[in-house]
């Protein structure tokens, strides 16, 4: 029987593996461990960790590794500190493999101290391209990797063009969007968004036409934070519909946009706007399925939106080079810029859906090739 472990760091790093890790506990020949750290424990985003339990996951261990600030320090020592924590936690649970989820900047951590313990080390999303301090890590993780998982074909090209076994690079689509699978137009939201998730500002008594905005900050803009988000806020009042506003992740610039938030609420007490620091990843897909638009920088506006059809209006440059679905409205972080996008898209209404990133069954391919599959922790650069 093998050892799974999955780290998990962040609130989209859940929803990316949610459905592999149903897929490896649902196996006989599969023992799961899962390994919370960095901002998936704290409260700021929803204590992501809580919502993995009540999920039924066990949590073998959490490491408390977040460095909280502003600054790109901080990315660097809670990259640290969970390097100094994690070699213990993998001596424990004497893992066969260990899984990195994606591109967040303290991934990185994992796949290093699995690297050095001679752990086999499988990566989920290699292979992509967007702006960010992501971008380096991404194709890091993907250099300490042994097994890729990959979401698409120019994914895995790009993969195998840094020097991968071919063996090893397996095409399975992505997992998040696994979860919308099951979702369509005609779906309903099934739950009342202010009554489970609580929250602040406005509430709506009628959810026919509204909008969902998630904007994170952008790592290598961090000066710029405030200036983004205040026009995106600005903008969504504009358009006047109701508007669920959805709490960045904590990247350097996170308390500069968070502040913008806080101060533009208190100040302009926005009629049209309310706040949540998080929901579980199936009802958030149940929310943007049934949005007239969702806003903001968020990779769920390429992947799982696009499955959708959801319109979508992607502000600047953080999700710059990624593949999308025409689904998708590019625009700068002008008022005017974000509200003539928002009405296009409004105007526009839905869209087909596309299955850019797979078919909805990753997660059962992914836990099939971990379960199965060679491992190994010696590898080679392969030539073309």
């Amino acid at each position: 029987m093998r050892n799974v472990c999955v780290v998990i760091t962040a609130r989209p790093s859940y929803s990316r593996v949610k459905s592999v890790l149903e897929a490896l506990k649902a196996r006989k020949d599969v023992r799961l461990q899962i390994v919370v750290a960095a901002s998936a424990l704290v409260d700021r985003t929803g204590r992501v960790v809580e919502v993995i339990k009540r999920d039924g996951f066990p949590v073998d261990a959490e490491v408390s590794s977040l460095v909280e600030g502003d600054s790109d320090g901080n990315m660097a020592k809670t990259t640290g500190l969970a390097l100094l924590e994690l070699p213990s936690v993998f001596s424990r649970l004497e893992p066969s493999v260990v899984v990195v989820v994606a591109d967040r900047y303290e991934t990185i951590a994992t796949s290093i101290a699995a690297s050095y313990m001679r752990i086999p080390v499988a990566h989920i999303q290699g292979g992509e391209v967007t702006g960010n301090i992501d971008e380096r890590v991404r194709h890091a993780n993907t250099k300490l990797a042994d097994v890729h998982f990959v979401a698409s074909s120019v994914a895995r090209k790009r993969v195998l063009a840094m020097g991968e076994d071919p063996g090893s690079v397996h095409l399975t689509g992505c997992p998040s969007v696994d979860l919308a699978r099951d979702i369509s137009p005609e779906t309903p939201l099934g739950f009342d968004p202010f009554q489970k998730y609580g929250g602040v500002g406005e509430k709506f008594p009628n959810l026919e036409k509204f909008i969902v905005v998630l904007q994170h900050p952008v790592t290598n803009e961090v000066d710029q934070s405030r200036e983004q988000v205040i026009a995106s806020l600005e903008a969504v009042t504009a358009v006047g519909l109701p508007t669920m506003w959805f709490w960045p992740n904590v990247d350097a610039g996170s308390d500069r946009t968070s502040k913008a938030i806080r101060s533009f609420r208190e100040l302009r007490d926005p009629k049209n706007i309310h706040f949540f620091k998080n929901m579980e990843p199936r009802e958030f897909l149940l929310l943007i399925n049934r949005a007239a638009a969702l806003v903001g920088n968020s990779s769920v506006g390429v992947r799982e939106a696009g499955y959708l059809g959801v319109p979508v209006v992607n502000i600047g440059s953080r999700q710059i080079g990624r593949e999308r679905a025409r689904n998708v409205v590019d625009c700068g972080y002008g008022v005017e810029e974000i509200r003539s996008a928002i009405d296009h898209q409004l105007r526009h209404g839905r869209y087909e859906p596309d299955h850019l990133y797979g078919e909805g069954t990753a997660g059962e391919q992914i836990a099939e090739l971990l379960a199965t599959g060679k491992l190994s922790s010696n590898k080679r650069f392969h030539d073309k």
